[in-house]
């Protein structure tokens, strides 16, 4: 803490403040500050510690499917095949090794991700009003702090208008405490010296947030050294819940499993009481089918899939704080949507002046007005003057500077007295500015509402006009005004703001985003809903949603059952209506209107709209930019906050962070959202389909009784050598441009579901199982050995009798399965990238560098057969040896008959029919 002054800091004057920190009222100079910074350093906590890269390594091999694998390594060993336990174990270990590299690059990638969005402070420097990164701050600066904004270091009020701090973060406090600049006196009844720091009023500490009024502050304490900094140690992470994803993919891989083991059982029984092999060998085999059937690749691509298309996001302006955030996202059925700023761009410009008759001002007064009842200020540090603040009021003062450059030395020669800040529920703002010794109210805001607070002459005038300018889309915002009594300075706010005369009314237009327009038509091609939600005027919110797509030209002059200068009733719900009908009259209201526009909302009338969408089953993302909107967004399913004008406390409650604050990013990242589990539906068959083609060798050796076309570590190399990473870049897939052209997926719907099952084991498995059991076969055969040849080998091969051709017959035949096996897994990897179209197709329409990564797999399984081949070493271990080139053609036809097999399944009608939307919700939904 930096402190010249003998008294406590909050018991100090707030004139005092200033010169006690060793700053000046302007607040500090940049090089004074940069001195600073070097002195007491960035203004961030501490990193929390965390468990270590050793324990959460460990925590991936000790999983449920992992401890199956140590078990199954362990039989291996006691069955006297320790190649075979080592490969097992080595499967473990390197699963282990992806999924911890996985989970750690996903955390590195969320990390990275929010630094690029850092918190923003206004102060001044060098006495001119900033925005800097919350983490420049110093002692002595200087800062301004508004509604909704988080407190970003320990501060003394020097001025507070109306200020309240929401101290929840420190004292679990869940009602907004005032906050005033007033010293508080050493010797005061509540002895001031023994009071806690978050206690004393008037100051402002780290962490907290502003639920209402404006302040300003000299900052006193940074960093570790704030209140916040001394408790954070004791502040332990939130725990992470678990995502719907999560659930699905824990029970896949339990019914998995369950199979996997039913599998081993069933297989250990028959080759004991069918094959005539021994108890170990037995128990080998069943170890082998064990491993073959468990999901070793599943958790780190899934992991996978997530980061990476939080990373596409990102690029993408959409910023996800949370990674379960991005499975939901693919789920959203509706979107209800802010209009400032994320349908228009947020560009407000006044457009239009109206005055009433015999008014008390012209339009450049008018402004003036306008301008005396705002908190923007020009700032004139870079080549062209601009103004700092809230957009409407900043559109204002640039009109009214526009016209009358002294426009500041008029705020300046009327000096604020009061200032009752601007809330969602009275809709304006008052100021009590003193000129000449005399009192004035100059009060602006929602039009209805304040000429409710006027004089009833010219009211209907001022109507029929507010009317005009909203229905062409402009933002309408009154100015009235009136004098004043000294005896009212202090006096509440429904006593002063009456009895006012209209000033005029200012229209400011925002224009549409151009890319809007298109986004909307996507959402309502994918069957999502989308509903603006605003505080605007009804008929300037329909003005809007007309021009966005949103709701359809009007019929007539202002819809079918519009009265003239009216919104429609029909699509156009107004906050004072909403309060008048029931929950359930509301959920019927949503269920079948699907275009509509609820104007004049306050935020517990958002929270309410929220709460019976969901009522209704559906998937619910919420825009939101102020302080009142949190509730609203931690009640959505995904809570969406603007990163350019947004507050601290929105980002705070929010998923999902825009970086551009455009609706068009929203459908972006719901794109993405839905490319995830479409991804983890592409990688699922392709690792389950192996399973039926290595299966399929013991089954035929069972009910034939030929020889196993496959030994147990041809079995596992199978899944080392050619799944793993394959699977990983189906996970990493970029999103279908059909994905869009769907309905939204139903939360509760299974992500292996029975289609995908029969697509998995009896097309694509079958396929390469046929193909291999042929290529076996058929290696037999060129070497003049047939069917009943074939069954005479088996005992001998299985007690290792055989001589040396039947041997040589025997390695070769099994390397031209293993191969087919490869060769068709490439061909279910080309076939997985889509569940809908044609993989033969694709081969020639479908860039292939769209997809490194899969494609480097493809080659690892290349490679990896050929070391298996031609290395001594390893083909010596796994049994296998080059064959014959006369077969090299049945390989390369392996994967083209595993995709037509994919193909004619895609385009029958049956699996056409598993592939309509689900009932209540098609694609013509939300679109009338």
């Amino acid at each position: 803490m930096l402190l010249s002054a003998s008294q406590p800091i909050w018991c100090l004057p707030a004139a005092a403040v200033p010169a006690a920190l060793q700053t000046t009222p302007e607040g500090l100079g940049q090089g004074e500050a940069q001195r600073r910074f070097e002195r007491f350093g960035p203004n961030r906590l501490p990193s929390l510690r965390r468990r270590s890269l050793l324990l959460r390594f460990v925590d991936q091999l000790v999983h449920f499917m992992a401890l199956l694998l140590w078990v199954a390594g362990a039989l291996a060993f006691a069955a006297g095949t320790p190649q075979l336990g080592w490969a097992i174990w080595a499967v473990v270990l390197i699963n282990g090794l992806f999924s911890f590299w996985q989970d750690y690059q996903a955390e590195r990638t969320l990390e990275a991700l929010k630094r690029s969005l850092p918190r923003q402070v206004r102060l001044w420097r060098d006495g001119l009003p900033v925005q800097l990164s919350a983490e420049l701050l110093v002692p002595g600066d200087r800062i301004l702090l508004e509604e909704g904004d988080q407190v970003p270091a320990d501060a003394r009020l020097i001025t507070a208008v109306e200020l309240s701090l929401d101290l929840a973060v420190l004292t679990g406090e869940s009602l907004p405490v005032a906050r005033h600049a007033d010293p508080i006196a050493a010797g005061e009844p509540g002895k001031a010296a023994v009071i806690p720091t978050r206690e004393r009023a008037n100051l402002v500490l780290a962490g907290t947030t502003v639920a209402s009024g404006r302040a300003e502050a000299i900052v006193y304490a940074t960093g570790a050294e704030t209140e916040f900094g001394h408790v954070a140690h004791l502040t332990a992470a939130t725990p992470r819940g678990v995502s719907t994803l999560e659930q699905q993919v824990g029970h896949i891989v339990r019914t998995i499993t369950a199979i996997a083991l039913a599998m081993g059982a069933i297989t250990f029984s028959l080759s004991l009481l069918f094959v005539g092999m021994g108890p170990m060998e037995s128990l080998v085999f069943a170890v082998g089918i064990i491993v073959a059937n468990v999901p070793e690749g599943l958790l780190p691509t899934v992991t996978l899939a997530l980061a990476i298309n939080v990373q596409r996001m990102a690029s993408q302006k959409a910023l996800v704080r949370r990674l379960s955030a991005v499975e939901t996202l693919g789920s959203v059925s509706v979107i209800c949507s802010d209009k400032t700023g994320t349908l228009t761009c947020n560009r407000m410009a006044v457009e239009a002046l109206w005055l009433p008759q015999a008014g008390p001002a012209d339009e450049t007064g008018l402004l003036a007005e306008a301008c005396l009842c705002s908190n923007a200020r020009l700032d004139r540090s870079g080549a062209a003057v601009r103004a700092l603040g809230d957009p409407t009021e900043t559109a204002m003062l640039l009109a009214a500077w526009a016209r009358d450059p002294s426009i500041e030395a008029l705020q300046r020669s009327q000096p604020r007295r009061r200032e009752l800040p601007f809330d969602s529920h009275r809709r304006r703002m008052s100021v009590i500015v003193e000129r000449d010794g005399a009192l004035r109210l100059i009060t602006k805001g929602a039009p209805l509402e304040l000429l409710a607070h006027c004089s009833p002459q010219g009211r209907a005038e001022a109507i029929a006009a507010n009317d005009d300018l909203a229905a062409r889309g402009y933002r309408v915002i009154a100015v009235a005004q009136r004098c004043l009594d000294g005896s009212l300075l202090a006096a509440p706010a429904d006593l002063l703001e009456r009895e006012l005369t209209l000033v005029g009314l200012i229209g400011l237009y925002d224009p549409p985003r151009p890319e809007v327009p298109e986004a909307i038509r996507q959402c309502h091609q994918a069957g999502i809903k989308v509903t603006m939600v605003t505080g605007d005027y009804g008929l300037s919110a329909q003005a809007i949603a007309r021009q966005i797509g949103l709701l359809d030209p009007p019929a007539g002059n202002g819809g079918p059952s519009a009265a003239p200068g009216q919104a429609d009733p029909v699509r156009v719900i107004q906050g004072d209506h909403l309060d008048r009908i029931s929950d359930v009259q509301l959920r019927q209201l949503l269920k079948y209107r699907t275009r509509l526009v609820f104007a004049r909302m306050a935020p517990e009338q958002k929270l309410r709209l929220v709460q019976a969408y969901r009522a209704l089953g559906e998937v619910v993302a919420v825009t939101g930019d102020g302080v009142n909107d949190a509730p609203a967004l931690r009640a959505a399913d995904v809570g969406v906050a603007m990163g350019l004008e947004g507050t601290d406390v929105a980002r705070e409650a929010a998923d999902v962070v825009l970086l551009d604050d455009n609706f068009a990013t929203i459908v972006t990242a719901v794109r993405y959202g839905r490319g995830v589990v479409a991804n983890i539906r592409k990688f699922l068959p392709y690792v389950l389909a192996s399973n039926v083609a290595e299966m399929t060798p013991f089954l035929a050796m069972v009910t034939f009784q030929i020889p196993a076309a496959l030994t147990v570590l041809q079995i596992l190399a199978v899944d080392l050598g050619t799944d793993l990473l394959p699977a990983l870049g189906l996970g990493a897939e970029p999103p279908e441009s059909g994905l869009m052209h769907q309905p939204p997926r139903r939360r509760t719907a299974a992500l292996l579901d029975r289609p995908l099952m029969l697509r998995a084991y009896l097309v694509l498995g079958l396929a390469e199982a046929v193909i291999a059991m042929g290529g076996y076969l058929l290696t037999w055969r060129m070497h003049g050995l047939g069917w009943d040849d074939l069954r005479r080998a088996a005992p001998l091969l299985l007690h290792g009798q055989a001589g040396p051709v039947l041997t040589s017959i025997q390695h070769q035949a099994s390397s031209v399965a293993f191969t087919c096996i490869v060769a068709g897994q490439i061909g279910a990897a080309l076939a997985c990238r889509s569940e809908r179209r044609s993989a033969l197709a694709d081969l020639g329409r479908r860039p292939w560098l769209s997809n490194p990564l899969l494609l480097l797999g493809m080659a690892v399984e290349v490679g990896f057969t050929a070391l298996l081949l031609g290395w001594p070493p390893l083909s010596g271990l796994f049994a296998m040896t080059p064959f014959d080139a006369r077969l090299g053609p049945l390989v390369l036809l392996a994967p083209l008959v595993v995709m037509l097999a994919d193909d004619l399944h895609k385009f029958s009608p049956k699996y056409l029919g598993t592939k309509k939307p689900a009932a209540g919700r098609g694609l013509g939904e939300g679109v009338g």
